[in-house]
């Protein structure tokens, strides 16, 4: 197991009462209004067990009595048996809405918390979890959550409470039946503690497997095109279907646990059942007890039965339940790498900003360095190009000037401010990174373009269209702002999907421009309007691109050279190319791909 997956599954770790302890803590509402629903859960027991005591007392009083028949007290037994139903019915339904309105709130809060923890989490969580997992653990375990608190909640204290009021009722009317009902169920009670743990077991076995199921379903969907390309149809298949069947296993081992512990609660109620008339009657025949509690025990005796069988599925999806939640937990209990310093943190200044790297290094946990030892400065209004070859450390140094992640070791500053100290908010307003994927939402062209000022207008996002010289190209689009791009924005080519990416920056509005180039699966006309419209983009700012064509560094006015993790060049591309080195090497690699 990775160590990110290790500390994703920490919430594993807690017992059933921490879980619930902790998940209340997390979700406060939860414990709201729980004395009135805890109310209404005892009034709804009580009901049920007054119908007992009416046909014991309408039986021994009403029609065996002293004095014949007495139809007076049977009407009266039978209006207090149909006013408890009616209690009963009153106290179970709005108990019913409490628990599930309750249930509903704390879960919205849970579900929220995660969701915002998720983009919390560190870049390489994000990548190294699978998707599908990932996203499992905030809805389809957070829904084992719900059905459990809403549906299996309800049984679980009303079950508690019959029990309990069933068995002082029964042990007033014959306190020896009362114990042949307990011995007979006193297996099934001293097992619970080792059901329970299997269950828990069995139960995050189910959980994980429900999150590996969904990512090995995802994946081949939001990849279609490359399973159909690649004619990787049945290697697909079978990974989905290993990953069902993995499921499948997991799962009906849990259910074999269940359905043993269930056939021994329907065992014991069978003998309570058998042992309780045939004793009953022995007793009424020494005198000891009469017909009417004989037919009350009977009844109570159903109602002492029939809490303890659905215990057991209650305890299933207690455990099912709980395990989800501990997954939950885990996504929660994840550290975040980097801290918003808030209210605390200073506000980036407005304008070109400076950018210094002081002696950084940076280690992917557990790795080796990856970056050593950077100390390079930006000035204010300079375009910078990054080169190096695959693996040399450049979107690194991306990542690590848009506070994507931090350093290991030393500082950066920009506008002599490091980078730490300032607010999250300041820092993605002021900064802007345009991934060498431009993603997009499955929505408009107006929508997707309207991230990077929300508060833009189709006038805004039209006069942006405009001002980077792209209205040619807009004014082939079928339905203009309102045009679909599909999801992950596919009814769009990958050069219109950068320009819909630059056109959200300009909107933006940034000071410091950080661009992963992606040009070279663009056609050439489309590439001279992303050429263009970038040249518009990065006047006036400070600007670093990632450049994986050197036409970029031959148009910058600094080339910053990156070699296994370290800056080893650094100057204009004119004098770059006479040092020769890296530079030159990369340099001319390049030119003689060009006139191939």
């Amino acid at each position: 197991m990775s160590e990110t997956q290790t500390v994703l599954d920490t919430g594993e770790e807690l017992s059933a009462w921490e879980t619930i302890k902790l998940g209340a803590r997390i979700s406060p509402e939860l414990k709201e209004g729980f004395a009135g629903t805890l109310l209404l859960a005892i009034l709804g027991t009580a009901g049920r067990v007054v119908v007992p005591i009416a046909v014991q007392q309408t039986l021994d009083k009403g029609i065996n009595g002293p004095h014949g028949v007495d139809l007076g007290f049977v009407g009266s037994m039978a209006v207090v048996a149909a006013a408890a139903m009616v209690v009963t019915g009153i106290s179970s339904y709005l108990m019913t809405a409490r628990l599930f309105a309750t249930a509903e709130r704390g879960l919205a809060t849970l579900r929220i918390k995660a969701f915002r923890h998720v983009h919390d989490l560190p870049l390489l969580t994000q990548n190294t979890e699978r998707r599908g997992a990932l996203v499992s653990r905030v809805t389809s375990d957070v829904d084992q959550v719900s059905q459990f608190l809403v549906f299996g909640g309800i049984i679980g204290i009303v079950s508690v409470g019959q029990v309990f009021v069933a068995t002082l009722i029964m042990l007033f009317y014959s306190w020896q039946l009362t114990i042949v009902v307990w011995v007979c169920f006193a297996p099934l009670f001293l097992s619970l503690g080792y059901f329970q743990r299997r269950l828990a077991a069995a139960y995050t076995i189910v959980r994980r497997q429900v999150g590996q199921m969904l990512a090995a379903v995802s994946e081949p969907v939001v990849g279609a095109v490359v399973v159909r390309t690649h004619a990787i149809e049945d290697r697909t298949q079978e990974r989905i279907d290993e990953a069902i069947t993995e499921y499948q296993v997991a799962s009906t081992k849990a259910q074999g646990l269940v359905a043993f512990s269930f056939s021994l609660g329907g065992v014991s109620a069978g003998l309570a059942n058998a042992l309780v008339i045939v004793i009953g009657i022995w007793l009424g025949l020494a005198g000891d007890i009469t017909s009417g509690e004989v037919l009350a025990f009977a009844f109570l005796v159903t109602l002492f039965v029939s809490p303890v069988q659905m215990g057991t599925q209650v305890l299933t999806d207690a455990q099912n339940a709980l395990a989800g939640w501990r997954r939950v937990i885990g996504i929660l209990q994840t550290p975040a790498d980097l801290d918003d310093p808030g209210s605390e943190g200073v506000e980036l200044p407005h304008g070109p900003v400076t950018v210094e790297f002081d002696h950084v290094d940076f280690a992917y946990p557990g790795g080796s360095l990856v970056l050593r030892d950077v100390d390079q400065r930006i000035e204010a209004g300079t375009r910078v190009a990054v080169v190096g070859e695959t693996g040399s450390g450049k979107t690194t140094f991306a990542k690590l000037l848009t506070r994507l992640m931090d350093p290991s070791a030393g500082s950066i500053r920009l506008a002599g401010l490091d980078l730490r100290s300032i607010t999250f908010a300041s820092l993605r307003r002021r900064v802007v990174l345009v991934p060498q994927e431009g993603f997009l939402f499955d929505s408009t062209l107006f929508a997707n373009a309207a991230y990077g000022d929300l508060g833009a207008t189709r006038e805004d996002v039209l006069r942006a269209i405009g001002e980077l010289g792209l209205t040619d190209w807009y004014s082939t689009l079928p339905r203009g702002l309102d045009t679909k791009v599909g999801q992950r924005g596919e009814s769009l080519s990958a050069g219109e999907r950068q320009l819909v990416a630059l056109i959200r920056a300009h909107l933006a509005d940034p000071d410091l421009l950080v661009l992963d180039e992606a040009t070279s699966a663009v056609d050439p006309a489309l590439e001279m309007r992303i050429a263009r419209a970038l040249e518009l983009l990065m006047s006036g700012r400070t600007s670093v691109t990632i450049a994986h064509r050197l036409s970029t560094a031959e148009n910058a006015d600094e080339v910053i050279v990156f070699d296994r993790g370290q800056v080893v060049q650094r100057g204009p591309h004119q004098a770059l190319v006479a040092e020769g080195g890296v530079y030159g090497r990369l340099y001319a690699s390049w030119v003689a791909q060009q006139s191939a």
